[in-house]
């Protein structure tokens, strides 16, 4: 009873100070209304009731008899605005093309904000898939428009999950690799509506199919994982594309495919191969590139004491009775090979640079089995025992000979599916392949293999050092068992060859932030500038010279950024869709450092048609912090009244007042 009574004294207090409840609303014709309709192609993808995601605009905006434009014009005075990668003011809907080939929705937010400042505003009404293609975050915008107070009520079209769709989600490749290269190409496939059924993944170049592989999609819906191989036999910048046949039901089909541009080139990439003894391994290896016009093996073979034979030399000078003794000198090569040969055979500064010969100069060291490598040849506690993948125990000595292993090599399941273990026609073929080898042997005993380092390959600074443990790998070639045609031996070392000197960087390296812009958008160039030893230029004179698709040229200057030593950047506009060649030259105190190239692609991309599903995150998100409301098609309706109640822009004052015979 109490409890009671003191409810209904509060009761009586709380009328004594006269309640009000106040609710603003937006004066008729006195604000405005910014409707921001999607103009992008993205917008023509069909799952609206069946009908393109278009329609709806057409339906709903399209004029004064159009239900939800009718109900904001009848309240405020609407403007209306198109947005892809560009946005503007338009008449209406029938001045959309939905042909636009990104979406920059901050972009659009932040124009129509500035446009609209000083007027009243009642709201954003933004009209879209949310598929945002730009790598923009919306942070700043919504704290733009957090600030002024203007709300965004967002309206999702489209559907949030397709019932049958098949995408290409991911395609990795090298942005450069070697004519005749065998590419082992990643790729991610998603998919709705075709679990457990299988499709072809094939890659073309210039409409030629150069690999094709099948794929079976997982009975849960999970993305498929597939690796595809591919030939790069054109040189030049060439356009792979990789795509899957458009499946029944699909109702997008334009991200069955994916396109990616690799600069193929025509380059012979020098090795240098010192061995310590005549032995067949290097008679052999030499023998299985020698019809590779892109591999230049420069071969030192100690024949006695202080005498050396010199095979492949460019000049009459070259390695003349000995090892590089200078960085300028070692680091010209693009590899290193070393046979059988004692470490012992080198001065403490050339070991040291063998380390930096990888480490600091990106250089690809290889280490063949042998009576005088790894720890038979002294090599345990060296700067090139860093380099290696495998623990050398530095107590191992050639004079104390204690091991001997007759191997049979296998390709780890990562191994595998390398390039380099590629020795037949296919996959399969090469997995099933190994087993049936003879049987090689080995007089090398390493400890332990290091951490992080892959059997037997490990990263070390800019470039790599491998392990190659076997002493007669001719035996795949020689062996009674093998056949006269098989080419077994010549794919293993033409592969592990080009593997060493993959990704060895030249003194200029020119590149470009991105592979494809828009016709009209800024290019940025990027080059990193060494000398002959490797160390970092900030002084040097670099320009690049750009030609158009049309074959007219461009000179721009690249400036050092003082970011990073050794780098520099400079920027152009694409004026025309098409290829642009890019070849950045840079020379310092007037002595030429050496030149690169790259390339670029102008074009409108696809990128409208990847996640095609209607994003409803993002646009829940800007809604929200704005203070401002998520829509969908199916209760739009309720649009107009919303934002008539948003307390944005010119608004008038209702108050309800409750005296109960206490007034």
């Amino acid at each position: 009873l109490t409890v009671l009574r003191m409810a209904a004294l509060g009761l009586v207090v709380f009328c004594l100070f006269r309640p009000t409840l106040v609710v603003k609303a937006a004066i008729p014709q006195q604000n405005v209304v910014a409707v921001l309709m999607d103009d992008s192609r993205s917008m023509q993808i069909g799952d609206w009731d069946g009908k393109p995601r278009a329609e709806f605009l057409r339906t709903e905006f399209a004029g004064n008899t159009s239900p939800v434009l009718k109900s904001l014009s009848e309240r405020f005075l609407v403007r209306t605005f198109r947005f892809s990668s560009q946005s503007g003011r338009v008449n209406s809907v029938k001045d959309l093309t939905f042909g636009g080939s990104q979406t920059k929705i901050g972009t659009a937010l932040d124009g129509v904000r500035e446009e609209l400042a000083g007027l009243p505003v009642a709201g954003i009404v933004l009209v879209t898939d949310g598929a945002d293609t730009t790598e923009g975050s919306l942070t700043n915008t919504l704290l733009n428009l957090k600030a002024d107070k203007l709300p965004v009520f967002t309206v999702g079209v489209g559907s949030a999950k397709l019932p049958k769709d098949i995408q290409i989600d991911r395609v990795s490749t090298p942005r450069t690799v070697l004519k005749g290269a065998s590419l082992l190409v990643d790729a991610v496939i998603t998919q709705s509506g075709y679990s457990g059924q299988t499709v072809t993944l094939d890659v073309e170049d210039d409409g030629r199919i150069v690999g094709s592989q099948k794929v079976q999609f997982p009975v849960d819906g999970s993305p498929a994982a597939v690796r595809v191989r591919a030939t790069a036999s054109t040189p030049g910048p060439r356009v792979f594309t990789f795509k899957v046949a458009p499946q029944q039901g699909e109702v997008v089909t334009q991200n069955n495919q994916r396109d990616t541009l690799v600069d193929v080139r025509d380059t012979r990439e020098k090795i240098l191969y010192f061995e310590g003894e005549p032995r067949s391994e290097m008679k052999f290896i030499r023998r299985a590139v020698a019809d590779d016009k892109n591999l230049q093996i420069v071969t030192l073979q100690r024949t006695a004491d202080n005498k050396f034979l010199r095979l492949d030399v460019d000049t009459p000078d070259e390695l003349l009775g000995r090892f590089p003794k200078t960085r300028d000198e070692m680091f010209a090569f693009k590899g290193l090979i070393l046979g059988s040969i004692e470490a012992a055979a080198f001065s403490a500064d050339q070991l040291q640079m063998i380390a930096d010969f990888v480490d600091r100069r990106g250089g690809g060291l290889l280490m063949l089995g042998g009576a005088r490598s790894f720890g038979e040849g002294g090599y345990g506690g060296t700067p090139v025992a860093d380099a290696l993948p495998l623990v050398i125990d530095s107590k191992t000595r050639a004079s104390d000979p204690t091991f001997f292993a007759r191997l049979k090599v296998l390709p780890t399941r990562a191994g595998a599916a390398h390039a380099v273990t590629q020795i037949a026609a296919t996959e399969d073929a090469s997995a099933a392949r190994w087993p049936d080898l003879p049987q090689v042997t080995s007089i090398n005993n390493p400890l332990s293999i290091k951490p992080a380092a892959t059997v037997l390959r490990q990263p070390y600074g800019r470039g790599k050092g491998i392990a190659f443990l076997p002493q007669d790998s001719w035996e795949w070639q020689m062996h009674a068992s093998i056949p006269l045609e098989d080419m077994t031996h010549e794919n293993l070392w033409r592969q592990m060859l080009r593997w060493l000197v993959a990704d060895s960087p030249t003194p200029v390296e020119g590149s470009t932030t991105v592979d494809r812009v828009e016709p009209g958008e800024a290019v940025t160039i990027e080059a990193s500038v060494v000398d002959p030893t490797w160390l970092d230029v900030n002084d040097a004179h670099v320009m690049a010279r750009v030609t158009r698709p049309g074959g007219s040229t461009l000179d721009v200057p690249l400036q050092w950024t003082g970011e990073r030593d050794g780098q520099y950047r400079g920027t152009f506009v694409s004026t025309v869709p098409g290829a642009y060649e890019i070849n950045v030259d840079a020379d310092r105190n007037g002595k030429p450092i050496g030149t690169s190239s790259a390339y670029v692609r102008a074009g409108a991309a696809d990128s409208e048609y990847f996640d095609p599903t209607m994003h409803e995150a993002p646009l829940r998100r800007i809604a929200e912090e704005t203070g401002g409301r998520f829509y969908t098609t199916a209760n739009v309706a309720g649009l107009a009244e919303d934002v008539s109640y948003a307390g944005r822009g010119v608004c008038a004052e209702w108050g309800y007042r409750r005296a109960v015979g206490l007034s």
